[in-house]
């Protein structure tokens, strides 16, 4: 008796209520190719915001005389998978870049001789001095690790990111 009155006072077609009309689908297919096209946008949007300096943990990297000139060591900052290079210069200065490309993070190695990094996937190449791009694909410079140069070692403070002019 209840079921009866159930669908007396509730009367459902199952057959037709499990149909999908072309209005609905069309409706729903719009507002998942428009969700689609706003979450692309907006990730296009969050790229292009600037973003200069962020701050990490005080790392030691190294004594202060343990990169003789022309030399380098590796290191990770700021995570163990984020693979760096400390670079010291002809001319006795110091500089830190990220070891990933910008083009397809391949690592890049230091080529004392032509003083530039270069990424054996693609012939890229990027300045020694500065991380800009020499040649190649990449499409912007290395990030280069923020330094600072003690009495007692070498640490890394942050990492800067570059846009090139």
């Amino acid at each position: 008796m209840i079921d009866k009155k159930l669908q007396d006072d509730f009367p459902v077609d199952w057959e037709e209520d499990n149909y999908v009309s072309r209005r609905e689908f069309l409706k729903y297919l719009t507002l998942g190719s428009g969700l689609l096209a706003a979450g692309s946008a907006a990730v296009a949007v969050w790229s292009t915001i600037p973003r200069s300096e962020r701050q990490f943990e005080t790392v030691k990297i190294a004594e202060a005389d343990a990169v003789r000139p022309n030399g380098f060591i590796l290191f990770s900052y700021p995570r163990k998978e984020d693979l760096c290079m400390l670079i010291r210069l002809g001319d006795g200065q110091y500089v830190a870049y990220s070891r990933r490309c910008t083009h397809l993070s391949c690592p890049v190695e230091y080529q004392p001789k032509e003083q530039r990094l270069y990424c054996p996937c693609h012939n890229g190449a990027f300045s020694a001095s500065d991380g800009k791009v020499l040649q190649g694909p990449p499409p912007r410079p290395l990030p280069h690790i923020v330094l600072d140069i003690r009495s007692d070692g070498i640490y890394a403070t942050g990492v800067k990111l570059v846009k090139e002019a």
